[in-house]
């Protein structure tokens, strides 16, 4: 029987002090650099290229583990569109919420016609496995046509609201932290290293990120107890790689 090597086989450091690095990576706006410096103050030296390799390896898992840890997603779904430039290009990037303002799924792409609005419905389908009660969107014409040709879909009730007059804030308001993440980087690169980024970003930054205002203080500190020891037990986190 052919032996699978542990998770993090080759790598120096442990499993802590790397999932502690992506951890902060896609949870706080924080540099590359920012982190190499918090760690050197903790005894770890490492470069910011080491982080750089330690989150475009390990995010995309963490933020799959995160995904089906975390509840149910709700019945209806929220969907939007906002413009990003990448290397002078512009792109839009389609994204999903529910009614809870849990990011369900984020998909870059260069149109926005029936072809693109029908590609991101399938994603979000396959990400959370059933079609929900109601979708609500802005009136592009791109969802309606696209809607009509998934079968799964075709008879879910579909709600149309005005952009300026600020009704479909669940989707809106995901946008915003995109926009401070994008404001600190200064600026998104390619298509397919963003792509990789806000797939880890929306779902390891909202296992953390409570909503501390609607909770209070002993509640609050409980959940995120709770989300650190559940975050402790991903696969492969025990593991120590400088005992192999």
């Amino acid at each position: 029987m052919k032996k699978t090597k542990p998770l993090y086989h080759g790598h120096r450091y442990p499993a802590v002090v790397i999932s502690c690095a992506v951890r902060w990576y896609f949870r706080f706006q924080l540099s590359l650099r920012d982190i190499e410096e918090l760690l050197f103050e903790r005894g770890v030296v490492v470069s910011y290229e080491t982080v750089r390799r330690w989150c475009n390896k390990f995010g995309a898992g963490f933020a799959s583990h995160v995904k089906a840890a975390r509840r149910k997603p709700g019945t209806t779904w929220h969907r939007d569109e906002m413009f990003v430039t990448l290397r002078g290009e512009p792109y839009l990037l389609w994204r999903a919420a529910d009614q809870h303002g849990a990011e369900l799924d984020v998909l870059l792409q260069k149109r926005c016609d029936k072809a693109a609005a029908k590609r991101f419905f399938g994603r979000v389908l396959a990400s959370c496995g059933e079609a929900p009660r109601k979708i609500v969107t802005d009136q592009l014409r791109s969802y309606p046509a696209a809607k009509a040709e998934i079968p799964e879909l075709s008879g879910v009730s579909h709600v149309f609201v005005k952009a300026a007059a600020r009704v479909n804030n669940r989707a809106e308001n995901s946008h915003q932290p995109t926009r401070e993440r994008e404001r600190r980087m200064r600026g998104l690169r390619g298509r397919k290293h963003t792509q990789a980024f806000l797939s880890s970003f929306g779902p390891i930054r909202q296992h953390f990120a409570l909503k501390r205002h609607l909770l209070r203080g002993s509640l609050y500190h409980k959940e995120l107890g709770e989300r650190f020891a559940m975050w402790r037990r991903f696969p492969g986190l025990a593991q120590n790689p400088s005992a192999v």
